[in-house]
């Protein structure tokens, strides 16, 4: 090797070095200014350090874990395998004894199997909503995807079983949780039932406008037809509703629902189910001269409007149930209801007649009345509002659970007459009865009268106003609100003043009146007022029952001594009107006056029981002004009809006697004695009888529209295919 090579293998050498140097990582005094990090060096240490990013990483994977884990428990708890069973089954409502007394068919159509439902309607379905219908696993997972990489532009759109499990277990609110959810449930849907089970459910629990659900009910309504014998271009119309039956229907738009129609047509045959020919001469149809509505509406089984609106009022207030379940999901709801006290009670509040009405437009007023059982609680009877049984409206405004009105004298023996007894005060005892201002608070006696002193129960009959306030007076505002809260009045927002001692500031409503009362009835203990006593759902399980709350308001002395001078109130005080005869009753009256006459009434309340049964009634203008009032030419119609109304439903009571004394009787005082019956009174009996014969009718004729609905046999098929799971 020369010099030459020596040299060139040298100057190689110290080149590789070179690339060798230029290929390391720079030395500090080498090094590159580097770009200043925004985020703090103690941080980033920190961050390092503690592997911050891992842990997030790991957090975040729970938070996923955790949010699936739920949703897959609510899927797992949705009663998926009642679902089926619920779609079939109506909500039936059941008396006291056990009878059925009428449903609530919501959502429900005609339920038709998939062999009832023509082929044509099943492949317009599939063609326009799941074309991967047969195939997916309730999710299309494609289009899903699709729908998260894009954001929603492109993919998404529910499977049939996923709008099934929307419309049978969720809100139709577009949120991601809903969504996620309705993901889970279709995947339990899937997994319980075959493709045509799921088909038929949702076909059957569909909505097609006008009120109408099901696809046998929407043949009918928009071609006279049934499910089964739909043509193609029908089938296409009634598919094509289901992306949105309010704008699609024909009865809305003929043009939006023949395009819709036309669309559907030729999806179908995009899904391979029509050829190119048939969807054009089908397009080419006159979709008006199809039109044919031959649909009957729903069966009314809604026979009691007024009670069956407070048992669902019970049942979402106090049980926390949802309407639309309630309705659609074929519960059995258990109640405390007498259907001939109610049928009765209901036909006479039905005759508009009998009630007030305004001499300025004719108007009637409106009134409500409830009658419940003392010894538990529950509720018999109850309507809410007059002639509620023609074209009555689902949940309307119930005056006997909803009103808020003042109870005017009513509240005399909760307020002031009880706490009197308690406190040792004498039934006898003489009360002020001329002191008619205390301060700034002037009152009168209804009739203006004044005497230096008259007996507690002489006072408590005739519903003098000065003893009641003076009573107050001496016991202390404080001890009036206390029994107040304890009969179960909302005392929170009535101001303590003696006003009180009458009504002032006091709102309340039939049904908080007769539990109040029912504390006299039933010994001094209050049973809560109910009308649900258990709900099962469509399999039988029971889903809430009623347990019974119940308080003493008064030692069972108290309370006789206040029936004692309760008595007096229908023999000898204001409300000899209102007394039925062949029965004792004890209650109490009470009037409110309006705000720009004193001489004209707002409010009039009898409530009157026995030791079976409290009637508690109110009777009043909706809205009372100068031209609606109750004054002294139609006044006396409130007594007639609460003695028409306990006169039709005692006899259904077991007739028990009271043990205690009319307080008159006590103190020598001869009550009138109950005349005896006279032509007039005759007519009267004929108009019981009258009002009984056409009460049984409303129940025979609620019985056998039940049996038309087949609504005891569907229950029984139900009950036992539940049974069939155990066996």
């Amino acid at each position: 090797m020369d010099q030459y090579d020596v040299r060139e293998d040298e100057d190689l050498v110290a080149e590789g070095r070179q690339m060798r140097r230029s290929r390391r990582k720079p030395t500090d005094h080498e090094a590159k200014p580097k770009k200043k990090s925004r985020i703090p060096e103690p941080i980033r240490k920190f961050w390092r350090r503690y592997q911050l990013t891992k842990i997030a990483l790991i957090l975040m994977g729970l938070l996923v874990l955790t949010v699936g884990g739920y949703l897959f428990f609510l899927a797992k708890t949705a009663n998926v395998g009642d679902l089926q069973a619920a779609l079939k089954a109506t909500t039936v409502i059941y008396d006291k004894d056990g009878n059925e007394a009428g449903a609530l068919s919501g959502q429900k159509g005609t339920y038709v199997e998939l062999d009832a439902i023509s082929p044509n309607l099943q492949q317009a379905v599939i063609a326009t909503e799941d074309r991967t219908f047969y195939k997916n696993s309730g999710i299309n997972y494609k289009r899903t995807i699709l729908a998260i990489l894009t954001l929603g532009r492109s993919g998404g759109g529910s499977t049939i079983t996923q709008q099934l499990a929307k419309n049978a277990f969720l809100t139709q609110d577009q949120t991601i949780s809903r969504k996620a959810r309705e993901y889970f449930l279709a995947l339990e849907i899937n997994k319980k039932y075959s493709k045509e089970e799921i088909l038929t459910m949702y076909l059957n629990n569909a909505y097609f406008g006008n009120g109408v659900w099901g696809v046998e009910d929407a043949s009918q309504k928009y071609f006279g037809t049934s499910a089964s014998q739909l043509t193609v271009e029908q089938a296409a119309v009634i598919a094509g509703m289901l992306k949105g039956p309010e704008i699609y229907n024909p009865y809305y738009s003929l043009e939006y629902a023949t395009n819709r129609r036309n669309t559907v047509l030729q999806a179908m045959v995009d899904a391979g189910y029509l050829d190119q020919a048939t969807a054009d001469a089908n397009a080419q149809i006159d979709l008006a001269s199809q039109l044919n509505d031959t649909y009957g509406g729903k069966q009314s089984n809604y026979s009691y409007p007024s009670y069956f609106d407070a048992v669902m009022a019970e049942a979402i207030d106090r049980y926390g149930l949802k309407e639309s379940d309630i309705i659609n999901n074929g519960y059995r709801i258990y109640t405390e209801l007498d259907q001939n006290s109610q049928a009765s009670m209901q036909l006479i509040y039905d005759n508009e007649s009998l009630f007030p009405a305004s001499n300025y437009d004719g108007s009637y007023a409106q009134a409500a009345s409830v009658a419940m059982d003392p010894k538990t609680g529950g509720v018999r009877a109850l309507v809410g509002r007059v002639n509620s049984s023609e074209n009555p409206t689902f949940r309307s405004f119930n005056f006997a659970t909803q009103s808020q009105r003042s109870p005017g004298s009513a509240i005399k023996p909760l307020v002031a007459y009880t706490p009197a007894i308690a406190a040792g005060w004498s039934m006898n005892k003489e009360l002020d009865n001329h002191t008619e201002t205390y301060g700034t608070y002037t009152l009168h006696n209804f009739d203006y009268s004044t005497s230096d002193t008259v007996p507690m129960y002489q006072a408590l009959a005739v519903s003098y106003n000065l003893p009641a306030v003076a009573t107050v007076n001496t016991l202390g505002i404080n001890k009036a609100f206390e029994y107040g809260k304890k009969f179960g009045l909302n005392m929170d927002k009535v101001d303590p003043v003696l006003g009180v001692a009458i009504g002032s500031g006091v709102s309340t409503n039939p049904l908080e009146m007769a539990q109040a009362y029912s504390a006299f009835a039933n010994a001094g203990v209050m049973k809560d007022g109910h009308l649900i006593t258990r709900i099962e759902t469509a399999s039988g399980k029971v889903l809430v029952k009623h347990k019974e709350e119940s308080s003493r308001v008064m030692d069972q002395s108290v309370a006789d001594k206040m029936t004692s001078m309760m008595l007096g109130t229908f023999t000898n005080g204001t409300g000899v009107n209102a007394d039925v005869y062949g029965y004792t009753l004890a209650g109490k009256t009470g009037t409110t006056e309006t705000s720009f006459n004193p001489n004209l009434t707002n409010d009039q309340w009898i409530i009157g029981y026995t030791p079976d049964l409290v009637i508690s009634q109110w009777v009043g203008f909706e809205k009372t002004d100068e031209q609606h009032y109750i004054d002294g030419n139609n006044s006396w119609m409130a007594p007639n009809v609460f003695q028409t109304v306990a006169a039709s439903i005692l006899p259904n009571t077991a007739g028990t006697d009271f043990t205690v004394e009319n307080a008159y009787v006590q103190n020598g005082i001869e009550s009138p004695a109950q005349p005896a019956p006279t032509p007039s009174t005759g007519n009267y009996q004929d108009q019981i009888k009258d009002i009984k014969a056409r009460a049984q009718n409303l129940i025979d004729q609620t019985k056998q529209e039940i049996i038309d609905a087949k609504l005891p046999q569907r229950a029984k098929t139900l009950w036992d295919k539940f049974k069939s799971w155990f066996e």
